[in-house]
């Protein structure tokens, strides 16, 4: 859905008491670490929110080459998550804007940011929201899988526990 339509939607006039979540990344080729933090973040609220690179901002974040799958194919599989009941698609290098419009409850995001380099951080804050931070899983990277693809080796599946 477009900003608009997410902040009609889930807008802090139309939560009626639910807690809304906002997580973002470029997810290009969807693995089972983007499913389990997902997951991990849907858990710490009502509505799970998605901000979603545009394909011009994973080209300037990430290089030629990618993003692998179009924005509306990353959309459109995102949205059919079971955890997830938004996709907001962001020009942007950061979500920044989405985060001060939507005014989510907790910004979530991964382990391996750096607490003051969380865009968006400021504005949850000044709300008296929250931010957390959900694990990176271990044995999962997108640049990680393509680089093994140009190599010609597939990633190692992690042993099931």
């Amino acid at each position: 859905m477009t900003l608009e339509q997410a902040v009609l939607r889930f807008g802090r006039q139309k939560r009626n008491g639910r807690r809304i979540i906002f997580t973002n990344g470029c997810f290009d080729l969807l693995h089972p670490g983007h499913i389990r933090s997902l997951e991990l973040a849907r858990e710490l609220g009502d509505v799970l929110i998605v901000g979603l690179n545009s394909d011009a901002s994973v080209r300037q974040l990430k290089g030629e080459g990618r993003p692998i799958i179009p924005q509306r194919e990353r959309a459109e599989i995102l949205a059919a998550l079971e955890s997830v009941d938004a996709v907001v698609i962001f020009d942007d290098l950061t979500p920044r804007e989405v985060i001060a419009r939507l005014l989510p409850d907790i910004l979530v995001k991964g382990g391996d940011w750096p607490g003051d380099q969380i865009v968006g951080r400021e504005e949850v804050e000044a709300r008296r929201r929250s931010r957390r931070f959900r694990p990176v899983v271990p044995g999962y990277s997108t640049s990680a899988i393509l680089q093994k693809i140009r190599e010609g080796a597939l990633p190692p599946r992690p042993a099931e526990s």
